[in-house]
C-alpha cells in the first residue's frame, strides 16, 4: 500500500488524501516484515563471508536450519518414548498381577476339586455301608 503525501505543509489533509488507521497499521506491519527478512538474510549471509574457503557455507546453513527444525521433533520423539516406557512398565506390572491372580484361582480350583473328591468318596461309603435289618412285622 502506498501513502499519499500532501503537497502543503501542515497537519490538515483533504478528505481524499487522509490515510486510515488500518492502512497505516498495514504499512507499518509490512515494513516490520521487510526488516525481519532483511535481518534474516543478513544473518544467513554472514557465515558465508566469514567461512573458510574450504568450507561450504550453504551446507552449514542447511545444517543449522535442520537443527532448528528437528529440535522440536526430537523433543516430541523423546516425549513419546517416555510415554511408551511408562505404558510398558504399567503393562509389565499388570501382567505380573494377572499372573498372581491366575495362580490364586488355579490353587483355589485345585482345593475345590480335592474337596469334591473327598465329599464324593464319603457319600459313596455311606451308600455302600451295610444297613441294619429291621423287622417289618
Amino acid at each position: 500500500m502506498t501513502a499519499i503525501r500532501p503537497d502543503r505543509v501542515g497537519n490538515e489533509r483533504p478528505a481524499s488524501e487522509k490515510i486510515s488507521e488500518t492502512d497505516q497499521a498495514v504499512t507499518a506491519f509490512e515494513g516490520e516484515i521487510r526488516e525481519f527478512v532483511r535481518r534474516d538474510i543478513a544473518f544467513l549471509r554472514r557465515p558465508q563471508a566469514e567461512a573458510a574457503p574450504d568450507t561450504e557455507p550453504t551446507a552449514e546453513n542447511v545444517n543449522a536450519l535442520i537443527r532448528r527444525v528437528s529440535g522440536s521433533s526430537l523433543e516430541e520423539i523423546d516425549r513419546v518414548i517416555l510415554e511408551l516406557r511408562t505404558v510398558r512398565d504399567m503393562l509389565r506390572t499388570e501382567g505380573e498381577r494377572v499372573t498372581r491372580e491366575v495362580a490364586g484361582f488355579a490353587s483355589l480350583n485345585h482345593a475345590a476339586v480335592t474337596s469334591m473328591k473327598i465329599i464324593a468318596d464319603s457319600l459313596s461309603q455311606w451308600r455302600n455301608a451295610p444297613r441294619p435289618i429291621t423287622d417289618a412285622s
